[in-house]
């Protein structure tokens, strides 16, 4: 159907290559011309101003599910003025006890427009349904959950 290219560019500098002493900083490309930094989490020795990749994949659930949320809300004649997420992520150890993002929450708070809002349970759906056609929550075997805001 498509693809979706990123070129990911590292370089040692004049570090030695010792766990400790290496830079985790790199580069991500798109295709688009965007150049964003990105390094490992401050735990796993990285920089943290700089987007990691656990960061990343948290964004990129959260913001395929807005997208996927707006199409079902626009399909089923609700108008969305805006939507906001505050999105977490937990990190646990699978069976052979290697860290993986177990569980992604999302918790959207969502304003409406026009004389026709959603009762509970549509919303409800539309999380559903976005979350059913999401292209990378459908891709990913993390538990993705849709929480109220805070």
């Amino acid at each position: 159907m498509s693809e979706h290219k990123v070129t990911l560019t590292w370089q040692r500098g004049d570090k030695p290559f010792d766990y400790q002493k290496y830079s985790r900083d790199h580069t991500w490309k798109f295709p688009g011309g965007h150049e964003m930094q990105a390094s490992a989490a401050p735990a796993y020795l990285g920089n943290q101003n700089l987007v990691d990749p656990e960061e990343a994949f948290v964004a990129s659930l959260s913001s395929c599910h807005m997208l996927t949320f707006l199409y079902a809300a626009n399909r089923k004649g609700f108008v969305v003025s805006s939507y906001d997420d505050e999105a977490v992520g937990t990190m646990s150890k699978n069976e052979a006890g290697v860290p993986w993002i177990s569980t992604v929450v999302l918790r959207p708070r969502i304003v409406y427009a026009g004389g026709k809002t959603p009762t509970p349970d549509e919303e409800h759906a539309l999380h559903e349904a976005a979350h059913d056609g999401c292209f990378i929550a459908q891709s990913v075997k993390t538990d993705v959950k849709v929480e109220p805001a805070r």
